[in-house]
């Protein structure tokens, strides 16, 4: 099952990208760039929902 979530990207001191989901609580990395914090994010959700399915 595929799900697409919203996610904010704010960019905080020295180029980094802060991300985060609204809809999941605890899901909110940071990258170097948004190409890296688009990564970190993807990953950050997976562990997110898998952690939840193994409740």
């Amino acid at each position: 099952m595929k799900r697409d979530f919203n996610v904010v990207y704010t960019t905080i001191e020295d180029g980094w990208v802060m991300a985060q989901v609204s809809e999941l609580p605890g899901a909110v990395t940071q990258g170097r760039g948004m190409a890296e914090a688009r990564e970190m994010i993807q990953e950050a959700v997976e562990l997110l929902l898998q952690s939840y399915r193994n409740r």
